[in-house]
């Protein structure tokens, strides 16, 4: 592991972290039974209260992203008194064109898609404790992509093929991470990251593989689809993602205390009852099917994944990080989209162009200073 510093079993803590942790070990040490009961509700109710501080704010900075979405750019032609009716169908026209079949459904499908890219990313970083250890580092959004990419320029015309063949590339992709990185009969979380980065490079040779069989405008449409944009997006798309986020986001609630239990250590995890080769099996289905429908409409929105897991860590620690990620990605994906169409000097771009703008000096970041033994 030494000539590996990259790849390791847990973020490390912050000092910040481990000083409170200190405090609080003293502090359970001086106390009986009860004073410890006592104190360990209090953190938890502090935690609490941090996640919903957390989720109020940035639920209004949501909204305030969705209604800049929508009204940047300009109304003209278009009443004030119409926008709104407008947002919900109720106006035809410009308005109708404009607002209800352009501009919200490109923001909603950014917001859901965001949520389900931040849920996915999260989820891969608590099974492996790593936090490179995402959908878009172990291959499973190239062969997401792959799958969608064969649908879109094989045969474009079947309903719901992109999503399924979408669904159906990142299945294989875990099934064969999942086979090729068992040691001893356990899943070696080092062979799974390293073997993820090895068959995302076979996806993107067979999907480059594909590009020679495109004809020009076939080409240009899965170019600006791979580079992950929701320019485009309909309310199709937006009803997709809505309901994949619900499922996803009701089976992440089940398999929540599973896998803080599994952030112990298998050993102690299975000794608590936690089954966990079934655990870990769903959560990488569920990650893997959350980050392939979010594909299907999107694209691969690169760093998304990478970059919430993290900064939810951050607002709330560690243990609820997976309750606030999806957040995190809707306003990351949001934002991101926003300036790709109004922001100076860049727009107007691919959403993913942006996203890659400020994930990828954070990804070098993050390598750099966990080479260097930093918190993350």
């Amino acid at each position: 592991m030494a000539n590996h510093p990259v790849i390791t079993d847990g973020p490390a803590p912050s000092r910040t972290a481990e000083r409170a942790d200190t405090g609080s070990a003293a502090a359970v040490r001086r106390a009986g039974p009860a004073a410890t009961a006592a104190l360990l509700a209090a953190a938890r109710r502090g935690a609490n209260r941090r996640l919903a501080a957390a989720w109020s704010l940035l639920v209004l900075l949501l909204l305030a992203l969705l209604v800049t979405s929508v009204l940047m750019g300009g109304l003209r032609n278009i009443p004030a008194g119409d926008v709104l009716p407008a947002a919900f169908g109720m106006r035809t026209g410009l308005a109708d064109y404009v607002i209800h079949r352009i501009r919200l459904p490109r923001a909603l499908a950014a917001l859901l898609g965001g949520a389900l890219f931040g849920l996915a990313g999260a989820l891969y970083q608590r099974l492996i404790r790593n936090p490179l250890a995402t959908p878009d580092v172990v291959g499973i959004s190239a062969g997401a992509g792959a799958g969608a990419v064969t649908v879109l320029l094989l045969v474009p015309a079947i309903p719901y093929g992109v999503e399924a063949a979408a669904v159906a590339g990142a299945f294989v992709m875990v099934g064969a991470v999942l086979l090729l990185s068992r040691r001893g009969g356990k899943v070696d979380t080092y062979r799974l990251v390293v073997i993820g980065i090895g068959l995302a490079a076979v996806a993107t040779a067979y999907t480059n593989y594909l590009f020679t069989m495109a004809g020009e405008q076939g080409l240009a449409q899965v170019m600006r689809w791979l580079v992950g944009s929701v320019s485009g997006a309909t309310w199709e798309g937006v009803t997709t993602l809505a309901v994949a986020l619900a499922v996803c986001g009701t089976c992440t609630a089940v398999l929540y205390r599973p896998l803080t239990s599994m952030s112990l250590g298998d050993d102690l995890a299975s000794g608590l009852g936690t089954r966990v080769g079934g655990t870990r099996t769903a959560a990488l289905l569920l990650g893997a099917g959350a980050a392939a429908l979010a594909t299907s409409v999107t694209g691969p929105i690169g760093f998304v994944s990478l970059v919430s897991g993290p900064v939810a860590a951050r607002l709330v620690g560690t243990e609820r990080a997976l309750a606030l990620a999806p957040a995190v990605g809707a306003v990351i994906v949001l934002a991101a989209d926003v300036l790709a169409q109004h922001g100076p000097l860049v727009s107007p771009v691919p959403t993913g162009a942006v996203t890659a703008l400020i994930g990828a000096p954070y990804f070098v970041l993050l390598i750099l200073r966990r080479g260097q033994g930093a918190p993350s």
